[in-house]
């Protein structure tokens, strides 16, 4: 690398810092403990606290609780936008397609059978996945402490 090119940092010429002034969450440097990713993505995935593992994280069908009604971690923070449906029709995607061929070649039904059965199929399975799948997204956000999981004031010593 020539000494003129220019060293990546993340604010304040400290590469343990963020543009914040805060070190990065629980990465190499960082004040904050990590979060088992693991744990949180299964109980986000079973609708249960990334935090406590007791609270709810989603009511109704979808809507994301502000705070955990158990031990009260804020999830407000959570950006699950887009990332839920595009992973189910990824997963289910993957699940009903090869399935569907397979009937296909392996039987000769007709094929009002096919769509009579593939298409609600397919809609059951979607509908049933998303929100687990949401639930997960969440308690991966929080795990990495992403959109504003884990602010936490943290006073670093120097000196």
């Amino acid at each position: 690398m020539p000494d003129s090119a220019a060293r990546l940092t993340f604010g304040g010429g400290d590469p343990t810092s963020s543009e914040s002034g805060h070190p990065p969450a629980g990465g190499r440097g960082s004040a904050l403990p990590r979060r088992p990713v693991g744990r949180s993505l299964t109980r986000g995935f079973v609708n249960r606290c990334p935090n406590c593992g007791k609270g709810a994280v989603i009511h109704g069908y979808l809507k994301v609780n502000d705070a955990c009604p158990s031990c009260g971690e804020d999830l407000s923070h959570q950006r699950a936008d887009d990332a839920p449906p595009y992973l189910t029709m990824v997963i289910v995607g993957h699940i009903v397609v090869p399935l569907m061929l397979l009937v296909w070649t392996l039987t000769s039904l007709p094929s009002w059978v096919h769509i009579a059965f593939w298409i609600p199929f397919t809609l059951i399975m979607t509908l049933t996945l998303l929100r687990p799948i949401k639930g997960a997204v969440v308690g991966l956000q929080w795990a990495n402490r992403m959109h504003g999981f884990g602010e936490e004031v943290v006073h670093v010593r120097t000196g």
